[in-house]
């Protein structure tokens, strides 16, 4: 072996065994939606009337993830007469090759939404804008957008926009952590 590989092989083997390689990932790439991590609860309103909302999101997967469960209840109402149950999981990734956080829902209703996380995301505000949405016509687009109100509260407001038209608010919800 030559006399630099040597070396080359001692410093690097320490670090390969404790798993502190450097990567091209920051070292937390969930930085920016960390705040999320807990048990919230909150109203919401928007086309689909007035309702409530619970969620959660976690670390999953040897914390590779962050799992989101969602439940948000429309009781019956004059913008919404029959009411409706709307739930959603999902997940949001890290792809290390586009440097950004990825978004999958999965929606009772069967549609599929990926999002990537928009430039110009911070601690304070994430946007997350569709790239894909399953079972819904072609040309629709949604976003969401996470806002922190305080270290226990945020909001979100979800947008749709019909092909070739702008993004109008579909719902905007208040969250409180549950403690």
């Amino acid at each position: 072996m030559s006399r630099l590989l040597v070396p080359l092989i001692l410093i690097l083997t320490p670090l390969v065994l404790s798993g502190q390689v450097p990567s091209d990932a920051p070292a937390d790439p969930f930085r920016p939606v960390s705040f999320l991590i807990g048990r919230w609860q909150g109203t919401t309103e928007g086309q689909p009337g007035r309702g409530t909302v619970v969620r959660e999101y976690s670390r999953a997967l040897n914390s590779k993830f962050i799992r989101v469960k969602n439940r948000s209840t429309y009781p019956p109402q004059p913008a919404n007469v029959k009411g409706e149950v709307h739930e959603d999981e999902g997940f949001i990734s890290f792809d290390r090759s586009r440097k950004k956080l990825v978004l999958r829902q999965f929606h009772v209703e069967g549609f599929v939404n990926q999002y990537v996380e928009a430039d110009g995301s911070t601690t304070q505000k994430v946007v997350f804008t569709s790239e894909q949405i399953e079972n819904i016509p072609a040309g629709f687009r949604a976003r969401e957008t996470y806002t922190v109100i305080g270290p226990d509260a945020f909001e979100e407001i979800f947008e749709l926009a019909e092909p070739g038209k702008a993004f109008e608010t579909y719902s905007h919800a208040r969250f409180t952590r549950i403690k």
